[in-house]
């Protein structure tokens, strides 16, 4: 098997053939329902695209897929960023007088989203998916929310701006009050005093091993490579135990319309919504396109040959014909070469 395999590349390699290599790596498959986690920030940009646009998978997959996400906070004791006395030493990095610190997304201490910033968005986030999100894996209500700030509030002007937060919570249909209360429940993030979630975050992200962001499991295995929609259904999709996939799954892999057959659950068409007859018609269609094409061509070439030849006789002397009548070679030309110019 592993053998065979190199030596067929090593040997396309040798003939200097090109050769493309699709490296995947084998999901654990314990059960008919998959666990899925995605790390990140609330300012990571990478991850943003994917975070817009997979909840109606989320939707689609329904109680057979569990997810996860995760927010990364660095965990400012080991970091240095509390002193001896509890100052906080790294400034508005860092929450909890430097227990719980992320980076600044603008690499401007003085102005723009800080540090401070993203740890509290963090934990709004974590909030917002213990209460909509944790009982059913799905959480419909956190990806609105994440998808309302960023397109509202993502910018150094409205990312902690509380409005900007107020208008979120409402489209997305959440409660303020009680996300507000979660947060402060917690351990909040003003006094020197530990937060429940932050600390829970930062010990399953040293259990994860977690050191690349964003990351998403599946399954408890990392997803190397680029993050997309994708990707993750795909990975997903293969992490079911074999024979137990979602409808879902076997419907919409490799469906021309993935998005609406995520939405219809069926795909249009096995051949990517183009049917057999529609497929031949075309291909008819376009043999009588070329053909005709092609015959107009013929004929077009044979009587500008036709003319270059009536051209070149025509600066010949004339010579005479078999009766002593002295002709033209046009005569010939006109007769379409059936005359032979050379006397026997």
């Amino acid at each position: 098997g592993r053998g065979r395999d190199a030596d067929q590349i090593i040997a396309e390699v040798r003939a200097n053939h090109p050769v493309q290599v699709e490296m995947q790596w084998a999901l654990p498959q314990p059960d008919d329902r998959v666990e899925y986690d995605l790390w990140t920030t609330p300012s990571d940009p990478v991850s943003k695209d994917f975070q817009k646009k997979f909840k109606p998978i989320a939707e689609a997959l329904g109680d057979r897929a569990y997810f996860t996400p995760h927010m990364y906070v660095y965990d400012g004791i080991k970091s240095n960023c509390q002193g001896f006395d509890g100052e906080n030493m790294c400034f508005n990095l860092c929450t909890n007088n430097g227990r719980y610190c992320a980076t600044d997304p603008d690499n401007d201490l003085d102005h723009g989203i800080s540090g401070a910033d993203v740890v509290q968005e963090s934990l709004r986030r974590i909030c917002i998916w213990k209460q909509h999100g944790d009982s059913d894996g799905i959480g419909s209500e956190w990806w609105d929310y994440v998808t309302q700030f960023m397109d509202r509030c993502d910018s150094p002007d409205y990312f902690a701006n509380e409005d900007c937060v107020k208008d979120c919570y409402k489209h997305a249909g959440i409660d303020q009050v009680v996300i507000e209360n979660c947060m402060r429940d917690s351990g909040g993030l003003e006094k020197d005093q530990t937060n429940t979630f932050l600390d829970l975050e930062m010990q399953a992200q040293v259990k994860r091993g977690v050191v690349i962001l964003p990351t998403a499991f599946v399954n408890t295995v990392a997803l190397r490579g680029g993050l997309s929609v994708d990707t993750v259904f795909t990975a997903v999709c293969n992490g079911f135990l074999e024979g137990t996939e979602p409808k879902v799954c076997t419907e919409c892999a490799g469906c021309a319309d993935f998005d609406q057959c995520i939405a219809k659950k069926k795909c249009k068409s096995s051949g990517g919504g183009v049917s057999t007859h529609m497929f031949m018609s075309s291909i008819l269609l376009i043999s009588l396109i070329f053909g005709g094409a092609a015959f107009w061509h013929y004929r077009k070439t044979r009587e500008e040959m036709r003319e270059q030849v009536r051209g070149i006789l025509a600066e010949y002397m004339p010579l005479e014909g078999d009766d002593g009548q002295v002709g033209s070679p046009m005569d010939f030309a006109r007769r379409g070469g059936t005359e032979n110019l050379m006397s026997t």
